[in-house]
């Protein structure tokens, strides 16, 4: 079920405010803010759909709200309705150059009014639903392939000290296929990836790469911490029981490699390779183990 959609209404006039929740109170959650300045703080703080901003308010008017709303990298993507009584096309105009995506004219014209506001929520709700097929693995909800290494190269080129790559693969996964049949396989792929999921940081990127196979870049951490973390969600794998479809108790591990940046190190590709190396020894020294290479 989709939750409902805030708006926040930006107007210094307190009847316009009264109309509009009356207007849209009933479908929506309305927050209420009587100055750009105001708006712009509520904006970053809280999760917003739709914003309503009149033009006209003393000390920062809509344009000026709506531009720094737009060149705030928190608030840029929240879609803004102008609220205005001025119907010339000069000021129309100005209203989309700003980042303006539509405007209500007052008085509201109550269908108007809700067409619009419900046509640009479910714009929103949309263009959300593609960006999270589009970067989340379907069946884990980590970031796929394309989303991992898009977050990845945004930590690698900050250039922050400290920058880990980890690779993980699930040992002996085809057998488990074999003997249980992919929909078992599949359990164990959502059990081992919500347990290390629960294990990382905000700051963690963790993606899976295909099939059994995952990979973690993490930054601004030490290599003991580094460590102490990989064996942590090897020793939890471990310790997971799957019910397969037949009743049968699917129990596994995974191989871990990791490896630091260095400063012969160019590109995120290479970093993931150096893990991918030392995931390799893992696999040859017995399988559910840790190792790490330089």
């Amino acid at each position: 079920m989709r939750e409902t959609a805030t708006i926040l209404i930006v107007d210094d006039t307190e009847s316009n405010i009264d109309i509009l929740v009356e207007l849209l109170g009933d479908e929506y959650d309305v927050i209420v803010a009587m100055s750009g300045e105001r708006g712009i703080k509520i904006a970053n703080t809280k999760k917003i759909d739709l914003i309503l901003l009149d033009i006209v308010m003393p000390d920062m008017d809509g344009f000026e709200t709506c531009k720094n709303l737009k060149n705030n990298e928190e608030t840029k993507h929240i879609p803004v309705i102008f609220i205005t009584a001025k119907t010339d096309e000069e000021s129309i105009e100005h209203g989309y150059d700003v980042g303006g995506i539509d405007y209500v004219t007052k008085p509201f014209k109550l269908k108007e009014l809700r067409a619009k506001v419900k046509t640009q929520i479910q714009l929103k709700f949309f263009i959300q639903h593609l960006e999270y097929i589009s970067s989340y693995d379907q069946m884990t909800g980590i970031y796929n392939r394309r989303k991992f290494f898009e977050m990845s190269e945004k930590l690698f080129n900050a250039k922050k000290e400290d920058i880990f790559a980890v690779m993980i693969d699930i040992d002996n996964f085809k057998d488990i296929n074999d003997k249980y049949g992919h929909p078992d396989g599949d359990k164990v792929i959502k059990a081992g990836t919500k347990t290390i999921s629960n294990l990382l940081d905000s700051h963690s990127v963790f993606g899976r790469l295909g099939g059994e196979e995952f990979a973690i870049i993490c930054a601004n951490t030490s290599f003991s911490e580094v460590e102490k973390k990989v064996e942590l969600l090897r020793a939890e794998v471990e310790k997971l029981e799957v019910i397969a479809d037949n009743s049968d108790v699917i129990r596994f591990t995974v191989s871990c490699g990791f490896s630091k940046l260095t400063p012969d190190i160019y590109k995120i590709d290479e970093l993931l390779k150096h893990a991918d190396t030392a995931l390799y020894k893992a696999k040859e020294n017995g399988k559910n183990k840790v190792m790490f290479r330089n």
